[in-house]
């Protein structure tokens, strides 16, 4: 299977399902392993935010809808737009969005995926991403539970079980494929119950929602509106599911099985997925040298070529590699860092250190990615005119830039700086030795 994109840039509009704004929307075609990203052209000098587990938002900050951002630029209710990448397969894109939250359109995927056909979708001759489950992972919350068991396809059983003559019972398992996401699940729609209605909009959400996008349910069933399914609410349930489950980056093969569980504990699995993938890796996996092409690595492929995993992996991608010369990295410095746990808690800063820390890897990425260097690691020796002009604070964007000043087969130096907006806030010379591992 190959990495997919779309074929050429087309647009859509509509109504936020929360904020009530008229949005726009322009996808682009990504270049092969950069993923899926968001930009807010409505704000200045806005920085990408990719849709992966690492940029969602808190739950308390979004509830009912699956979020991603830094401290001061957030995308909202990106889960049906999610679940039809998933569906189309498209591994690769570029979403301009103009306000802060995605279109609710019908309060289903199909919206998506049909504009999406129509751009056409395009193979990129690269291999695609997918990780088979292990062994069996599972979280569960006030009477709610998902887990995932290894299985050599992809499967989701849901259960769906409310206090609501409509919701009880409700049962519902599948081999999931496109062809079978567009047919029994794409076009199932976001629902609520009445009383809840009336609480979320007294909380400021569910401007936009109204009767023809949003399945209210009253005491005595649907409100001026259909079922286009008996059980769509557990279809609509797995619809969510998928899209969350998109922000691994990758598909997956394994069953999940979920019972009564939305958003807050979709994301709680696809965090746990995402750690025992990493273990896997780092056990397992040998370095290799990666073609770049037009010089863009993502953090699955930083980790073949460093040792580092996280929560030491200070690099999010690298945006240019021009081999022997230079390489420009990007790490985005968010409140869920480790270490902000206990460096200045009151008012998080950046360990300078471990700025130092995200340019050696820039740099070890730069001279590591040669075939003659790969399986070798890269040890400091030595670290001359370090300079910190400025903090660094969750919500900015590193840009990690590195030069070569002499590379040869035992011995790396290199020129950094690390820049905010443009603004260098860090800049070193490093030295380091390159040793078989």
């Amino acid at each position: 299977m190959e990495q997919k994109t779309i074929k050429k840039p087309i647009e859509l509009s509509g109504v936020g399902l929360h904020t009530g704004a008229k949005v726009n929307l322009k996808f682009k075609p990504a270049p092969a392993n950069t993923g899926i990203n968001f930009i807010r052209v409505d704000v200045k000098d806005s920085p990408m935010i990719k849709a992966d587990i690492f940029s969602v938002l808190d739950q308390d900050k979004s509830p009912r809808r699956t979020s991603v951002g830094t401290d001061s630029i957030e995308i909202h209710t990106i889960e049906h737009l999610m679940a039809a990448l998933w569906a189309l397969g498209i591994d690769n894109i570029i979403t301009e969005i103009d306000k802060s939250e995605l279109p609710g359109l019908d309060g289903s995927a199909m919206g998506f995926i049909d504009v999406l056909k129509t751009a056409g979708i395009e193979k990129q001759a690269v291999p695609k991403k997918v990780y088979q489950v292990k062994s069996p992972i599972w979280v569960e919350q006030d009477g709610a539970m998902i887990m995932v068991l290894p299985d050599n396809q992809f499967r989701i059983s849901y259960t769906l079980n409310y206090e609501h003559p409509l919701l009880k019972s409700q049962y519902l398992s599948l081999v999931l494929d496109e062809g079978m996401f567009e047919k029994e699940i794409g076009s199932s729609r976001t629902f609520c119950l009445e009383m809840e209605a009336d609480d979320l909009r007294k909380k400021g959400l569910g401007k936009g929602a109204n009767y023809e996008n949003t399945i209210v349910l009253g005491k005595k069933g649907v409100i001026d509106n259909d079922l286009r399914f008996e059980d769509e609410f557990t279809r609509h349930k797995i619809l969510d599911l998928l899209g969350d489950l998109y922000l691994l980056g990758y598909g997956i093969k394994g069953h999940i099985i979920a019972v009564r569980s939305g958003h807050p504990l979709n994301i709680r699995l696809v965090d746990k997925i995402s750690v025992q993938r990493e273990k896997i890796q780092a056990g397992s996996i040998k370095a290799v040298y990666i073609e770049t092409g037009g010089g863009v690595l993502d953090a699955s492929d930083i980790q073949k070529i460093l040792p580092h995993r996280y929560p030491f992996l200070l690099v999010d991608k690298i945006i240019e590699l021009v081999p022997d010369k230079r390489a420009v990295g990007i790490k985005n410095v968010t409140m869920n860092e480790e270490f902000f746990t206990g460096h200045f808690p009151g008012r998080p800063v950046m360990p300078g250190v471990l700025i130092i820390e995200a340019l050696a890897q820039v740099a070890g990425v730069l001279m590591l990615n040669k075939r003659e260097n790969v399986g070798k690691l890269a040890y400091f020796m030595s670290l001359d005119r370090a300079k910190f002009r400025k903090a660094v604070v969750p919500g900015d964007q590193l840009r990690l830039e590195v030069e070569i000043i002499k590379l040869k087969s035992k011995i790396g130096q290199v020129h950094t700086k690390a820049l905010v907006n443009g603004q260098v806030v860090s800049e070193a010379d490093l030295m380091f030795a390159l040793v078989d591992a």
